[in-house]
């Protein structure tokens, strides 16, 4: 925790799912990247920022129970999640003290979150939900359910969205009781957020910010590794 009165802030990691996309083995977020763990990684940047007091990491239900040795020496609390993204959060903010002002989501396997974009996400959460967004490049197609394309948004005004997300602590925790309240889910908090009214802000995002999904998502990014585009 920092020094003086300022409350501290709290990460949650969210790393509950098994990962069926990224082909034959371990989930995806235990799996080694050029030799370290793809959680590990994801977790790194969060360790260092003095503001940052608390790490939760919300693991599947039996890697939670009985986690191997590198991950019961995590900096952090492990918690096992829920049956969906949303549930899984919700676990992992009982977890966080109520002195935390402040808290950041992140996928965990994203492993290429540099420290810089925690630091602009957790100063930008001082005021309300934040969410890091790159443009797009391509252009966007709508589809029915036949694959037939029913409209071409403006993509001016469309945005991808990453983590880490930013929220006042209690913003979230009163989107998460309002999910729970309704069974809603979402693929990310901000919309929860949004739901309920909140604006949410955003900061910009990294091209080199991967969400790990497919084998040929690990290709390149252990690319991008020995390349040393990033570290």
């Amino acid at each position: 925790m920092s020094g003086g009165t300022r409350p501290h802030a709290a990460a949650i990691l969210v790393a509950a799912g098994r990962g069926e996309r990224a082909g034959d083995g371990p989930p995806k977020q235990f799996r080694e990247l050029c030799g370290v763990p793809v959680l590990e990684r994801a977790w790194r940047p969060f360790v260092p920022p003095e503001e940052i007091g608390e790490l939760v990491l919300v693991l599947p239900a039996d890697v939670a129970e009985e986690p191997p040795t590198w991950l019961r020496q995590a900096p952090a609390r492990l918690v096992a999640g829920g049956a969906t993204r949303t549930e899984s959060v919700a676990r992992g903010l009982e977890a966080v003290s109520p002195g935390a002002g402040r808290i950041l989501v992140h996928d965990g396997v994203r492993p290429f979150c540099s420290p810089a974009l925690v630091r602009n996400v957790l100063a930008a959460a001082e005021v309300g939900p934040v969410v890091p967004l790159l443009p797009l490049r391509d252009t966007v197609k709508e589809v029915d359910g036949d694959g037939r394309v029913t409209r071409t948004p403006e993509r001016a005004s469309l945005r991808r969205a990453q983590t880490p997300q930013g929220f006042p602590a209690g913003v979230l925790r009163e989107a998460h009781r309002r999910a729970a309240r309704s069974g809603e889910d979402a693929t990310d908090d901000a919309a929860l957020c949004e739901a309920m009214g909140e604006t949410v802000r955003g900061v910009e995002g990294e091209e080199t910010n991967l969400k790990l999904t497919t084998p040929g998502d690990f290709e390149y990014a252990a690319w991008l590794l020995e390349t040393g585009r990033v570290r």
